[in-house]
């Protein structure tokens, strides 16, 4: 449950009303929609590309949308985050928020015009999540021989390994390259197709599961690569050069309409390298539009005087700015394989 004391800090009672109220609507309708969590059964994986979090391009986040935002991450276990701006500041009053028992790991800031100066994160309920102590940015190999150097990711993939009951995971969260407004831009299909190959080829190395001898393999454990593709379309050669790589995307999640907010492009996308070791899918996956409960159509005058600091926007598109313009994407994952485990060792 996250920390609500910050209402008291919220004077205008209107204000504070209208917080409460949303709230609400949100506990109401992520109890419909997403598993309620459990402590050793399950784990709930999300991905959640926050617009400009928090650059205050149009203005920095008001309190209220970072309740509404640590609301909707506490029902989940692990989050990785795109997108995060340049200070700490998000995080941290995130953190807040949902808990102490709440930790993150973020990146340094990808600097360059294509990495926007952006940082990526996984935010974890250490109750649930222990974090293994591999962390690594990923960086794109020079090929033998090669004359030129070697283009790199617009925003370097986050790499981090964890556990969860049962399971050893290591996520790769990427934020690829957007470009043109075209399904096959090469650019961002170059960076896809050499994220799926790098990660396939090294799959073992970026374990962070036991190793109990030297020079031994580690235990099995799960790689996956989640984030923001920016794939306009499953059937889309971007979306091939994943699954051609050797990852599979979980029925469950494939049946799912859209990541933003229209929800008629695949921009998110979570997947699985081969197999899965402790780590059973449920059959429960969705996205949760958040714009169902709060900063509603309706709800357009309640904010006219914030929006007047910054006019010049439509209201549908200065809220992306208070939320996002993606929705969070979401899978749950069975991590208790003590029968299977049980019944290996007659």
């Amino acid at each position: 449950m996250p920390n609500y004391t910050d209402l008291k800090h919220i004077t205008d009672a209107g204000a504070r009303g209208r917080v409460i109220d949303g709230l609400l609507r949100l506990r109401e309708g992520l109890a419909a929609e997403v598993p309620a969590r459990s402590a050793t059964d399950s784990l709930l994986l999300a991905t959640w590309n926050i617009r400009e979090f928090d650059s205050g391009k149009y203005g920095f986040r008001p309190v209220e949308s970072y309740f509404y935002l640590a609301e909707i991450m506490s029902r989940f276990d692990l989050v990785a985050v795109q997108e995060v701006r340049d200070g700490l500041y998000p995080l941290q009053r995130i953190r807040r928020h949902l808990g102490s028992w709440w930790d993150f790991l973020v990146t340094d800031v990808t600097l360059g015009r294509s990495g926007n100066t952006e940082r990526m994160a996984y935010l974890f309920d250490r109750r649930k999540v222990d974090f293994t102590g591999l962390a690594a940015e990923l960086v794109l190999p020079e090929p033998a021989g090669a004359t030129d150097d070697v283009v790199q990711f617009a925003r370097s993939p986050y790499v981090a390994s964890f556990r969860a009951g049962w399971a050893y995971l290591t996520l790769a969260t990427v934020h690829i390259y957007y470009g043109t407004g075209t399904a096959d831009d090469p650019r961002r299909l170059r960076e896809i197709t050499a994220l799926a190959k790098l990660i396939a080829k090294n799959a073992r190395g970026l374990s962070g599961a036991p190793q109990y001898e030297p020079g031994q393999p580690p235990r099995p454990g799960n790689v996956l690569i989640l984030g923001d593709f920016n794939i306009f379309n499953r059937r889309d050669v971007t979306m091939r050069a994943i699954t051609d790589a050797g990852f599979l995307v979980p029925d469950e999640l494939q049946a799912v309409p859209g990541s933003n907010v229209a929800k008629d492009r695949h921009y998110d996308q979570i997947a699985y390298y081969e197999k899965l070791t402790a780590l059973q899918p449920t059959g429960r996956a969705g996205v949760f539009d958040f714009y169902r409960h709060v900063y509603t159509l309706d709800q357009e005058a309640d904010y006219a005087g914030e929006r007047a600091e910054r006019p010049g926007r439509s209201f549908k598109d200065w809220r992306t700015y208070r939320m996002s313009d993606h929705l969070p994407m979401w899978i749950e994952f069975g991590i208790d394989d003590g029968t299977q485990y049980l019944r290996a060792q007659r």
